[in-house]
């Protein structure tokens, strides 16, 4: 009988994948020198070892079901640019998109576990990564369903940035206007669509920096009063979607624009590839030293 203990051991011993690891044990009656012998062999405990580099590298890419009511947004990274760009990488990562499009989980350990073919998407990632010779990671997705909506993506700079949004309205040229909102999201990173959606804690923590700014520029506290006010409003344009001067007709809105197209956003998320996440610095004398050392 396979134990969790043991799919633990054999996890630490190797790195591979829990799934692989309860796979192996299984294969070989529950004799872990076996199972480790398995994974070997099938190349999963030399991927996995490098499950421990750096991957700040990738791509984020989209997908659109047909009818625009439904779509996913996808980070996969990789550890150099490199591989980003190669067509084997790009295939993998839109596969993976469609199969979130397709089964929608929830989560990226529930994708792991979901069957694409004859092989769960673990599966297709460990063998990914033994033949292309680099970690790599699905980090993150996100996936908009709207039955009475419109639902766009937009992917800027191949694959560095991507944005979904979800809109409602009877405009004519709704996708138009979709793609006119994804691109204003993609230039200037809004937090929120409207300003109701900031959280009241944040303008307060918000008016409280803004007024200790103001009196340390030697306002009174009165005047710091009404300067806040007028920053407030600043804060909202620059962090509120439908605040924001239009990127198309900065003489316009966002929000006047919309109204204009009477289309309302429900809701967008953007992805920026790599944000976050630390990136790999090759240091060439220490990579020297290391050698010598070695030798």
């Amino acid at each position: 009988m396979v134990t969790a203990a043991m799919v633990k051991e054999l996890r630490e011993r190797t790195g591979a994948g829990m799934m692989d690891c309860k796979k192996a044990l299984a294969e070989t009656g529950g004799d872990m020198e076996k199972a480790i012998e398995f994974l070997r062999e099938k190349g999963l405990a030399a991927a996995a070892k490098k499950s421990g580099r750096i991957a700040a590298e990738g791509l984020v890419s989209a997908k659109v079901a047909s009818g625009n009511k439904k779509a996913v947004l996808l980070e996969v990274n990789c550890e150099t640019d490199f591989v980003a760009k190669t067509d084997e990488f790009k295939a993998f990562v839109d596969e993976v998109a469609d199969v979130i499009l397709h089964n929608n989980p929830t989560d990226v350990d529930g994708l792991l576990q979901v069957k694409a073919g004859q092989s769960t998407v673990s599966e297709m990632l460990t063998e990914k990564v033994a033949k292309i010779g680099e970690n790599i990671s699905i980090r993150r997705f996100a996936s908009f369903e709207a039955p009475d909506g419109f639902v766009e993506a937009y992917i800027h700079g191949v694959g560095r940035i991507g944005v979904l949004v979800e809109l409602s309205g009877n405009s004519d040229n709704l996708g138009e206007v979709a793609k006119d909102v994804a691109m204003q999201v993609a230039a200037s990173k809004p937090d929120y669509a409207t300003r109701d959606q900031v959280a009241a804690d944040v303008i307060e923590k918000e008016k409280e920096i803004l007024k200790v700014q103001a009196m340390n520029e030697g306002k009174s506290e009165n005047i710091a009063e009404k300067i806040v006010m007028g920053r407030i409003e600043k804060f909202y344009k620059e962090n509120c979607l439908v605040e924001q001067p239009f990127i198309k007709d900065t003489d316009l809105s966002v929000k006047q624009m919309l109204e204009q197209k009477q289309v309302k956003v429900a809701r967008f998320i953007r992805f920026e590839m790599g944000e976050g996440l630390e990136k790999r610095e090759n240091d060439l004398a220490a990579e020297v030293a290391a050698m010598q050392k070695k030798s």
